[in-house]
């Protein structure tokens, strides 16, 4: 049983050693523990910092590319060792390496398919109250949007069985780990999550300046997650809504039609006004079926992509 621990690093020379340090050596169940140093175009020391303490695998980006894809082509990278396990971590040494052990061993139990760590984020020190419950928000949102309860969606501290590593897909550019939660609470995933504690800050968060931005970009996220795996849930509302709003001026203007001979004519308004929200029902349950078409089009290719993994990674 091997184990791959994927370490996330833009400028972590300073931090990455304390990383590295954390990481155990030796795991009950586990035979193998390989580190691997995603580079997603740092240019300090960090690669030459890794080298010397002994890391022999490496993704290089030669600029900047975001989490999702340095996640995404570790993950491929990682299965190319031969991991059976997958940890993904971050290079600032935000997340505890002594916790690995308990990270890994639901899936080692059979009993996970993905663990995610939860940082107790309403305890966390130097969270501001606003960012606490932007976090508190943002979980109930995704969890709502993949059919799961986990305690914290928004954690990156987190561990993946080769089965679910050969199904997960990442497209967005921002982060992958609302993404990759959908995806597991559409592809019914075995999700467990442990408490854990993080370690002191060592510097400002790089993927937002600030909370606000962090919160558009991760409505934008969940928002394009949600309408690829749950179309007909956003558009079957939606059409919903319209078809009843617009049937109460429809419904007025057939009363007066009826009832009020010498007043009727007088309310073509709502004659127009029902008219075009009928019709804005009827194109949003028309793009519903459209998008429903194209999530089941997504569903046979994420199929095929996992047959393809497994013919070019089982294989090596």
């Amino acid at each position: 049983m091997k184990l791959v621990v994927q370490i996330s690093c833009l400028n972590e020379e300073n931090t990455l050693p304390a990383v590295l340090k954390g990481i155990p050596k030796k795991i009950p169940g586990i035979d193998k523990i390989e580190i691997l140093i995603i580079d997603d175009g740092c240019s300090d020391n960090t690669v030459q910092v890794a080298r010397k303490l002994g890391v022999h695998h490496f993704v290089y980006h030669r600029q900047w590319k975001g989490l999702a894809a340095g996640f995404k082509n570790g993950l491929n990278k990682s299965l190319e060792l031969g991991a059976d396990i997958i940890v993904h971590t971050d290079g600032d040494n935000q997340y505890p390496g002594d916790r690995i052990p308990d990270l890994v061993q639901p899936i080692l139990d059979g009993k996970a398919d993905m663990v995610i760590a939860d940082r107790q984020t309403q305890k966390i020190e130097h969270f501001s109250p606003a960012k606490k419950i932007f976090q508190r928000v943002g979980t109930r949102v995704l969890n709502a949007a993949a059919g799961l309860q986990v305690p914290d969606a928004p954690s990156g501290f987190r561990a993946y069985s080769r089965e679910a590593a050969m199904q997960l897909n990442v497209i967005t550019r921002f982060s992958y780990a609302m993404e990759t939660l959908i995806q597991a609470g559409q592809k019914r995933l075995a999700i467990v999550s442990i408490p854990i504690t993080t370690n002191p800050k060592t510097r400002e968060s790089r993927l937002f300046k600030s909370s606000w931005e962090h919160m558009y970009k991760s409505g934008m996220a969940i928002s394009r997650a949600f309408v690829m795996y749950r179309p007909y849930v956003l558009f079957n509302s939606l059409g919903l809504l319209l078809l009843l709003l617009g049937m109460i001026p429809f419904t007025r203007y057939l009363y007066f039609y009826f009832f009020d001979h010498s007043h009727g004519l007088h309310h073509i308004q709502s004659l127009i006004a029902g008219s075009v929200l009928l019709i804005g029902s009827f194109i949003a349950f028309t793009l519903g079926v459209i998008a429903d078409l194209i999530r089941i089009n997504r569903v046979l290719v994420e199929e095929a992509l996992e047959h393809s993994r497994h013919r070019r990674f089982d294989s090596d």
